[in-house]
This record gives C-alpha cells, sequence and structure tokens, in this order.
C-alpha cells in the first residue's frame, strides 16, 4: 500500500503525452511581416498568442485566419507556416508563421521574410470572395514560395 501510494505521488509531476504541436487558443506565434507591430513585439520577446481560431475545429490550419494579442492589442493574422504534422504536398516549418492584416484582408506589412508554401495560392484563392477579404495581395508581398 505504502510502495504504491509513494509511486503515485512521484509521477504526478511527469506528463506522458507527446507534445501537440497544433495551432489553439494561446498558441504562440512567430510574425514573418515587416509591419511595426510585429517587428517591435519579436523583438521585445514578446510573440503574439492566439486568442480565436476562425474555424469549426478550433485548431488552426495552413491558411486560416486567426485573432492575435499583440503589445496589448487586437489583430487578426494568417497562418502560413506550422508545426503541425501536415498533408503531403505541404511542407513542414520549425515555427508557427503568421502574417498579420486588416480586416479587408490586406497585410500591415509590405515584405513577407520567410518561404511560404505553394499550396497556399490555391487555399487562399478559394477564400476570397468578390465581397470578402482578398487574399491575393499576401500572396503578391510574398517573396519565396517553397
Amino acid at each position: 500500500m505504502l510502495r504504491r501510494l509513494l509511486a503515485t505521488n512521484t509521477l504526478r509531476g511527469f506528463h506522458t503525452t507527446a507534445c501537440m504541436n497544433e495551432v489553439r487558443l494561446l498558441t504562440r506565434l512567430r510574425v514573418v511581416d515587416n509591419s511595426e507591430i510585429g517587428k517591435r513585439a519579436m523583438a521585445e520577446g514578446k510573440p503574439p498568442k492566439v486568442i480565436c481560431v476562425y474555424n469549426k475545429q478550433r485548431v488552426g490550419y495552413i491558411g486560416d485566419r486567426v485573432m492575435v494579442a499583440i503589445k496589448g492589442e487586437k489583430k487578426k493574422g494568417i497562418l502560413v507556416g506550422l508545426k503541425q504534422k501536415q498533408s503531403v504536398r505541404v511542407p513542414k516549418f520549425d515555427s508557427n508563421n503568421v502574417v498579420l492584416i486588416d480586416d479587408s484582408g490586406t497585410p500591415l506589412g509590405t515584405r513577407i521574410h520567410v518561404p511560404i508554401p505553394t499550396i497556399l495560392r490555391t487555399i487562399l484563392k478559394q477564400r476570397t470572395h468578390a465581397k470578402g477579404a482578398d487574399y491575393t495581395k499576401l500572396l503578391g508581398i510574398a517573396t519565396r514560395f517553397v
């Protein structure tokens, strides 16, 4: 009885589940454009955190819109690179990358510093509507595609 009690108390501090690389609530992201608020936040070591994912699963995938808390403000962004396991045609990145946008879908920065996946072109063109947000500007400021 005493041995079982000691074993359960010593194992309480250890986690046995694998690390989850999904983009969920309060996930830290890396801003990869050259917007002023993004540069200041990354330079101070306070990366933005996800406060809402705009899909039914509440798990962010490539091309999804998210709302982030950055420098005490709420901004929207598009996920352009993820650590989680991807489908066959989508590359896996070392960090969760986001590009900050405004309500109409135009990026806050003028250049994206990292390569973005080519599959993002088809994903964002499907989500661009005549009356909705225009994501083609985000593809226009990207310099490299993978």
